[in-house]
């Protein structure tokens, strides 16, 4: 549930979005929620769609024993909740990472939106043909690669150069926060982190992952 409504002309919460963005946010009730909030439940029917200001959403799915898999991490300018335009249940969780808040608008509002600005009925078409590439690209991780490597291509994915040569992963990841990107478990995580900083591979600072050298092929 959101914590409070916050009036649309009064956020502040607008400026510096992209204008195509923003005008479709200005069709929404903006909404302020609670870290680990559920905004969409996989399998229910619904229509809103959430346009994120400030924080994060997380898409993932999960099993009857309550193992997840992160599908995606949204930030501000992105939303999510688009393929209710098809009128069919949900397809994946939604939740908030942190404290987020969203402009949350209705089915028909985003219909007649994309009715009525073609630009955004193409920026929309865009955006859904990456989502499915990631999509795929998440398959074909999973059939083909085992835990080592989706982790490896994950650092690898998230690291950025410092000092020419190591590659630091910014984001400060629990093991647990990994193993939900993976689809194994945490202490594999735990294990397999373990041995590559024994290795030399990578060390720990101030909660981020450096990366000292490339990777090994296997683990």
């Amino acid at each position: 549930m959101p914590l409070k409504q916050v009036k649309l002309s009064t956020a502040g919460l607008l400026e510096g979005l992209p204008p195509i963005i923003r005008a479709l946010a200005e069709q929404g009730t903006i909404r302020q929620y609670r870290a680990n909030a559920m905004l969409i439940t996989e399998g229910d029917y619904g229509d809103t769609v959430f346009v994120i200001l400030d924080g994060m959403l997380r898409v993932y799915c999960s099993d009857a024993s309550g193992r997840e898999i992160t599908l995606a991490l949204y930030g501000r300018g992105e939303y999510v909740g688009e393929m209710s335009l098809d009128g069919g249940p949900r397809s994946a969780n939604v939740s908030a990472e942190c404290a987020t808040v969203c402009a949350c608008i209705s089915g028909s509002a985003l219909r007649h939106h994309v009715a009525t600005h073609p630009d955004f009925a193409l920026e929309l078409i865009q955006r859904l043909i990456g989502r499915a590439r990631l999509a795929t690209e998440n398959a074909r991780s999973l059939a083909l690669l085992d835990a080592y490597g989706r982790l490896a291509r994950l650092l690898n994915a998230l690291s950025v150069q410092h000092d020419g040569s190591q590659g630091i992963v910014e984001e400060r990841l629990t093991h647990l926060a990994i193993a939900k990107r993976i689809g194994c478990s945490r202490e594999l995580v735990s294990r397999i982190l373990r041995d590559l900083e024994n290795g030399g591979f990578i060390s720990f600072e101030n909660r981020q992952v450096v990366i000292h050298k490339r990777l090994p092929p296997k683990w």
